[in-house]
């Protein structure tokens, strides 16, 4: 038994606040949802989330933007997604001649990340439009395609 009673009265209004914080951000969360049993799952399950994280008060407030979008792209990050794989390639050098979507769909499927074609387009594409690399339109046969190099 507690030989302290104001002590546990302040951790249960602790866990009170917690618990309420918790609920607000779970119906802030599912609020634009159609009534329903989905909604209902939702909120049970972002509830539940929130409740079995780790003490991070932050999760349970409300969102407030912590840095522009501007320096989010500036800051350095280990991404993996498809076009930070791509940088990678650049990086090894891999663009001094020019490649194919096929040619560059083959560099990756050798390190381990295979890719359809559909899906490598628009990351060449942005790193084109961002001047990574320059793409240039030649004749494979009696196909044209574009090729991509490093400026």
């Amino acid at each position: 038994m507690n030989k302290n009673p104001t002590k546990n009265a302040g951790t249960m209004s602790v866990e009170i606040e917690t618990l309420i914080a918790a609920r607000k951000t779970a119906e802030s969360a599912v609020a634009e949802m159609d009534e329903g049993p989905l909604k209902v799952a939702a909120f049970e399950t972002i509830l539940r989330k929130l409740l079995d994280a780790p003490s991070q008060p932050d999760r349970l407030t409300e969102r407030r933007p912590s840095q522009s979008s501007g320096d989010r792209r500036t800051a350095k990050s280990s991404a993996s997604g498809t076009t930070s794989r791509i940088t990678g390639l650049v990086e090894e050098g891999y663009f001094g001649q020019q490649r194919s979507l096929a040619e560059i769909q083959g560099a990756l499927a050798e390190r381990g990340w295979h890719y359809d074609q559909n899906f490598l387009s628009t990351p060449v594409t942005r790193l084109v439009r961002r001047r990574v690399l320059r793409r240039t339109q030649a004749s494979e046969g009696t196909k044209k395609v574009w090729k991509y190099s490093v400026y």
